[in-house]
């Protein structure tokens, strides 16, 4: 299946790539990212770089007359990359269960180590800026736990201490998950984000933990297991959906990507929520979370160089 969508020729054509891309950003008619201006874009056709290259996709605005391609106010705006490698990076990021590393990348793609890394880092700002409205919702069942990912390797050779860093995830039984990087696992922290990313009407199912006594009132009802004794299922009660997702995530941290730095952190989460929301038990094929995963490319550039990205 894998191969055949490859076989498509935005994979392999620039031209392609470009039209491809074209019908995910601008699904109706161009728009021009200088003045906002509607369908008053025409393509310059003929039109070279300095290397004598002819520029593909280059169009003006008929208002203010401002040049560019849909590349521009994107994550691929001033990339030397080709966009149909883009696209084989993000398929291939789209489609691995647990992520691709850059080391992956840089041998599958034939970049450097440094492009393939920041390549994946601009797919995985992508994905995160996505909105997703708030899960559960009447009838529904909205799972919390919170666990912790780094922290010491104990099989490494060098046994150099990494600070471990928390992480809470809501999960929707059959449905879709939200996870956060959290500086504490405490009642203040957490309740907030619980919420407004849960709809009040949910069923809320968590552990033990006294941090979700208070917030649990507000919800239809709310149920926990004692893992401290054992307990994993009490009638209608458990978290293991949640626990389920947490196996992926911590399988592809540990296991392909090897370490997360706490200024990532919340990218990484971005990209394993992703996939989990447009998984193929929802209906959604690698195809699919592709094109679904590129729509989220505007305006959201980043730059190799700045230490400030967006948090």
């Amino acid at each position: 299946m894998a191969s055949s969508i490859l076989n498509q020729p935005h994979f392999h054509d620039e031209a392609a790539a470009f039209a491809k891309l074209e019908s995910i950003v601008w699904p109706n008619c161009p728009v021009c990212p200088h003045c906002g201006a509607i369908g008053r874009a025409y393509v310059l056709n003929g039109v070279k770089d300095k290397k004598g290259r002819v520029r593909l996709g280059l169009k003006k605005c008929g208002q203010c007359r401002g040049q560019f391609t849909v590349r521009k106010n994107t994550v691929f705006e001033s990339s030397h990359v080709p966009l149909h490698i883009w696209f084989q990076a993000a398929f291939l990021m789209c489609s691995s269960k647990k992520g691709v590393s850059s080391n992956q990348l840089h041998r599958t793609l034939g970049v450097t180590l440094k492009t393939a890394w920041f390549m994946s880092h601009r797919l995985r700002e992508a994905v995160r800026v996505l909105k997703m409205d708030p899960i559960g919702g009447a009838g529904k069942t909205v799972e919390a736990v919170e666990t912790f990912v780094g922290g010491k390797a104990r099989n490494r050779a060098h046994r150099e201490p990494r600070p471990k860093e928390a992480v809470m995830a809501l999960v929707e039984c059959g449905g879709k998950v939200a996870s956060y990087h959290i500086p504490n696992v405490t009642a203040a922290t957490l309740k907030p984000i619980i919420v407004e990313a849960v709809s009040k009407d949910s069923h809320f199912r968590t552990d033990e933990s006294g941090v979700y006594w208070n917030v649990g009132e507000q919800f239809a009802s709310h149920r926990s297991v004692n893992h401290s004794i054992n307990e994993y299922v009490r009638g209608d009660a458990y978290t293991n959906t949640v626990e389920g997702y947490f196996s992926i995530l911590k399988r592809g941290i540990y296991g392909v990507y090897q370490h997360v730095s706490e200024h990532h952190l919340k990218r990484y989460l971005a990209e394993f929520d992703f996939r989990y929301n447009e998984r193929v038990a929802l209906g959604i094929d690698d195809a699919e979370r592709t094109r679904k995963a590129l729509a989220g490319i505007v305006g959201n550039r980043l730059t190799y160089r700045r230490p400030d990205w967006p948090a």
